[in-house]
């Protein structure tokens, strides 16, 4: 996966970067992908699709399908390795290799991405709407993204991880929303990933650190 470079996203990742509301702070960046594999994709993904068979002969019935259409499918294997692929550039210093399907949702339409916008930065669309002549922030984003991989023609996957897949689940994390919008035929990955921090947790975790610090030089100091 190649990092891509858009100009339509500049002004959404610079406004959501660092997003002060008070008691929180909103982080989200937009981001496109091309899907040309880099010598070390190339070798996750033989990787990963050795393990994805080897799932699937010693699965049973009773397992829960795949949200990322049915595994058996080469092309739906492909697109799950796709998506693990994008968030390992996303996160370079996090390891996504022993993902698995079920976090993974396709979604049907772009409803799905609206109601989180919607519900999640209600309070940032304000302040866009005030520092950009009243436009709105979801119209905006929508109109930036289709510009770089247009939206009819991509499928929609939400990546909803647990907790030991979520790299944002730092001390003060509220909550957190991925989004991939996948175009075949451009070979193309756009993501949207977007979490709020709590100020009040962080600024708690710092003062606990700072004793835990004193506690050791004085633990230090002492004579054993």
């Amino acid at each position: 996966m190649k990092f891509l470079e858009y100009t339509p996203f500049d002004s959404i990742n610079l406004f959501l970067d660092q997003l002060n509301l008070g008691d929180c702070t909103i982080r989200g960046n937009l981001e496109a992908f091309s899907c040309k594999h880099t010598a070390t994709d190339r070798r996750l993904s033989i990787s990963l699709e050795h393990e994805i068979l080897d799932y699937l002969g010693k699965s049973s019935d009773s397992d829960p399908s795949s949200p990322v259409e049915h595994l058996s499918s080469r092309s739906s294997r492909k697109t799950l390795i796709y998506l693990v692929l994008t968030l390992g550039h996303m996160y370079p210093d996090y390891d996504f290799s022993a993902l698995r399907a079920h976090l993974f949702f396709q979604e049907e339409e772009m409803e799905s991405f609206k109601q989180m916008i919607d519900t999640y930065l209600s309070d940032a669309s304000r302040q866009w709407a005030a520092t950009n002549e009243g436009s709105s922030l979801l119209d905006s984003m929508t109109k930036a993204i289709d510009e770089v991989i247009k939206i009819r023609e991509c499928d929609i996957y939400s990546y909803n991880p647990d907790s030991d897949g979520d790299p944002v689940q730092e001390k003060g994390a509220i909550w957190s929303f991925y989004y991939f919008f996948y175009n075949r035929k451009l070979k193309r990955v756009v993501s949207f990933r977007c979490y709020c921090t709590s100020k009040l947790s962080a600024d708690d975790f710092l003062i606990g650190a700072a004793s835990d610090g004193e506690e050791e030089d004085a633990l230090i100091d002492m004579d054993i």
